[in-house]
């Protein structure tokens, strides 16, 4: 197994962030791409990076062992927006708490995976990857989907990450996300000179390698055209708060009304790494997370695009059950996560409460595993063929 360490980590990173614009056979061929799948389903994933508390996130604000656990961090009871009879939101997701009531989000409890490993960059690996904890996998879950989905196609824009950097779970063996901030930064980028210069091709023999990264570029600045002038056909007009995650969901919406043939799309939310000081920190980022994801959903009702979309939530784990001694928690293992959209067949909770009277060492256990998640967010919803895709075959569950 490969040392997984921030500087391998860092290195990795930089290495998607430089290729991310030559995407291999990526954009091209728009006006008369073959689409193997005629279903419109879109997948929306939005990972919380760091770290979430899941336990002060969804509160189980009836059980004593929490509150046992956390005597100045836990949500007080009078505060807590209750969902069920345990059950509760932390206040700063209000917002969300209209959703839940009309059967418009699933709460998975206890989600993790066996041998959990508590380093950020190696979870988040394992996640991004679909791997087992002792595996090491260099393509992301994503990424082989979209291997899969172009099979016998011509290679159309199938994935998109509103970043600036391409993330593991966006990368396939021959197909990659596209990794932008917006469609009117990657034009202005694309259409410099020096961009349209190389994408003319090489003026003199290169080696095989070169020759392809000058074709995929050629590629994509040939589409830059096609992804902005789509983006242009609506321009939301939602009332979304002025914040770096909200602008991403908000471009996401004006992509998936206005009509671009993109099948999955990746935003992240970074900051949950809350050793220290949490409560502030905390009920910021839910906050932040809470209203841009409910304008985003509101947005994508109002324009009849709800039934199409299927939005996940994950962190690469959870926080320890008890509290440390700098008014935070420590990295933990097993956590919740979050489903929404307009056709969700097992809406509100899909499964029990986390059991805080069994623990490993002071963490949860596990009750479901992500890959089960993955894998019918794959079969039932992206139509793909999840066992090829995950390289095995996980049960499958029923909230869609």
């Amino acid at each position: 197994m490969k040392n997984y360490s921030r500087r391998s980590f860092v290195k990795r990173s930089a290495l998607i962030s430089s290729s991310s614009l030559f995407i291999p056979n990526f954009l091209k061929s728009f006006e008369t791409f073959n689409l193997k799948h005629k279903r419109e389903q879109k997948l929306v994933v939005i990972q919380l990076s760091g770290g979430n508390d899941g336990l002060n996130t969804v509160v189980p604000y009836e059980n004593d062992i929490y509150y046992n656990a956390r005597p100045t961090l836990a949500i007080p009871k009078s505060k807590v927006v209750r969902l069920s009879d345990t059950l509760g939101f932390h206040p700063a997701l209000d917002k969300l708490k209209p959703l839940f009531d009309e059967g418009l989000m699933t709460v998975i409890n206890s989600v993790g995976y066996p041998n959990p490993d508590r380093s950020h960059f190696r979870s988040m690996d394992i996640w991004q990857t679909g791997s087992g904890a002792d595996e090491t996998w260099e393509t992301g879950w994503l990424g082989r989907y979209l291997d899969s989905y172009c099979q016998g196609c011509q290679k159309a824009m199938h994935g998109i990450e509103v970043d600036d950097t391409l993330s593991l779970a966006m990368k396939g063996e021959q197909i990659k996300g596209l990794a932008m901030k917006s469609p009117k930064k990657l034009k202005k980028i694309l259409s410099k000179e020096h961009f349209k210069r190389l994408a003319e091709g090489p003026q003199e023999e290169v080696k095989p390698n070169l020759h392809y990264l000058y074709k995929t570029l050629a590629e994509t600045v040939s589409s830059t055209d096609y992804i902005y002038n789509t983006s242009q056909v609506y321009r939301s007009k939602m009332d979304y708060p002025q914040n770096p995650f909200a602008r991403q969901l908000k471009t996401v919406a004006e992509l998936i009304i206005s009509g671009l043939e993109t099948k999955v799309y990746y935003v992240s939310l970074s900051g949950f790494d809350t050793h220290v000081r949490q409560p502030q920190q905390h009920e910021r980022l839910l906050q932040g997370y809470a209203s841009g994801v409910r304008s985003f959903v509101e947005d994508l009702k109002q324009q009849g695009k709800l039934g199409e979309v299927l939005i996940m939530t994950f962190s690469e784990f959870g926080r320890r059950v008890k509290q440390n001694a700098s008014e935070g928690t420590d990295h933990g293992t097993a956590n919740n996560l979050f489903l929404m959209g307009g056709q969700l067949k097992q809406a509100g909770f899909y499964n029990q409460d986390p059991d805080l009277s069994r623990l490993d060492e002071g963490d949860l256990i596990h009750e479901v595993d992500f890959r089960n998640v993955y894998a019918t967010v794959l079969s039932k919803w992206l139509e793909a063929d999840d066992g090829k895709v995950l390289k095995k075959g996980f049960q499958q569950m029923h909230f869609i």
